[in-house]
């Protein structure tokens, strides 16, 4: 583990201090510290609860060192919001425990181009894991009455002393955890950065590129519907392939809002074909059959669970959980280099065309890739 200074941003190495820098603006819990005491405990749980399947399932728990990696991140930051509430060093409070007996002393040439080094501290012998949660467990039910007890430093300590033996018993890195929690939480709760939003296609041939604006009507005609654009009709006519209708017949709104919001959508590139056919890989890779599939398949994903919560008529939030399943349908495409938060948005301002499209059967769908929008207006 380390508990050093190095580069900061380096692959390997972050300051302790420059995480918490990176993870405040994503804390919006407000001043209490009750919640934020039982986020850590229920996070805790959650590093049990991967642990113990992995128990069971064996190999067969596929994802296992992401989920640890992912949790153990989540207990990272409640207990970085826990020191903030409650003006304890963070970055302190991980130093004074790693001086203890069970750790060893290492120092390091640092890639600081000022001649610096690094005071590396290692655990002596790796703890088992089964072990290893139990204590930390412990340790987070103590930060839960943190409010009735003197010893803040303590407990503070034990806890930053039990996390770090765990750490080490799981195998997992420290530094790994600390990158993917910041990437996770300011992908979720971080500001839009609209210059540094990821774009796939502007170094393509025009006709290889989505369309910077564009409109795209929808009708119906019995039970089937169409769409057109340019005066063009594009996709096959479509129904709602279900016993009782529920509309889907209009869910390529849910493409077009991926196409105007993330710049991304495989099945809009193939129905206007604008696919990238300039490089065979990306072709292939991006725009072919098995990323078409993974975005239709997501969509129905998302439309099963919209329709638990009335089409998300009424939210501006989505669950986490939504979000994080979403991130794993598109894992290993460009795609999954959108944050969370642009995702949520696509998502509910699709949502918001596609409950109008349906009530009016049919309309105008408007986008516009520069300001990342998608608006609705009745068919004239």
């Amino acid at each position: 583990v380390y508990m050093s200074e190095s580069r900061v941003g380096s692959v390997s190495t972050i300051l302790l201090r420059d995480y918490m820098k990176e993870i405040e603006g994503t804390d919006t819990l407000g001043g209490d510290i009750q919640p934020v005491a039982m986020g850590l405990f229920g996070e805790v749980g959650s590093i049990m609860a991967a642990a113990k399947k992995r128990r069971r399932d064996k190999s067969a728990y596929v994802g296992y060192h992401r989920a640890l990696e992912e949790e153990f991140g989540d207990t990272l930051w409640y207990f970085a919001a826990l020191c903030r509430r409650l003006d304890v060093p963070f970055e302190d409070v991980f130093s004074q425990c790693a001086h203890g007996d069970d750790f060893d002393r290492f120092v390091a040439a640092s890639d600081v181009g000022t001649g610096a080094i690094s005071d590396i501290r290692m655990a002596k012998s790796v703890p088992e894991l089964g072990d290893a949660l139990v204590i930390l467990g412990k340790a987070a039910t103590d930060l839960l009455g943190i409010g009735r007890t003197s010893d803040i430093a303590d407990v503070f300590r034990a806890f930053s002393h039990a996390y770090l033996r765990a750490l080490h018993a799981s195998g997992v890195t420290f530094s790994k955890v600390a990158h993917g929690n910041i990437r996770k939480a300011r992908g979720r709760f971080g500001k839009l950065d609209a210059e540094n939003l990821p774009e796939f296609d502007c170094d393509f041939p025009k006709d290889e590129q989505l369309p910077r604006e564009f409109e795209v009507v929808i009708s119906k005609r019995g039970k089937r519907t169409y769409m057109k654009w340019n005066g063009v009709f594009i996709g096959d006519p479509l129904t709602d392939n279900i016993g009782e209708a529920d509309g889907y017949r209009f869910h390529d709104v849910f493409h077009l809002a991926h196409a105007a919001i993330l710049h991304w959508s495989p099945v809009f590139r193939a129905l206007i074909k604008h696919k990238r056919k300039s490089r065979r890989d990306i072709d292939e890779v991006e725009d072919g059959g098995r990323a078409i599939v993974i975005e239709e398949g997501l969509t129905a994903w998302v439309f099963s669970r919209a329709k638990e919560l009335g089409l998300f008529e009424g939210h501006d939030v989505l669950s986490f959980d939504v979000l994080k399943t979403v991130q794993q349908f598109v894992a290993g495409y460009e795609v999954e280099r959108c944050p969370l938060r642009l995702w949520e948005r696509a998502i509910l301002e699709g949502y918001n065309a596609f409950r109008l499209v349906r009530a009016a059967e049919g309309g105008v769908v408007m986008a516009d890739l520069d300001r990342r929008t998608i608006q609705y207006r009745a068919d004239e």
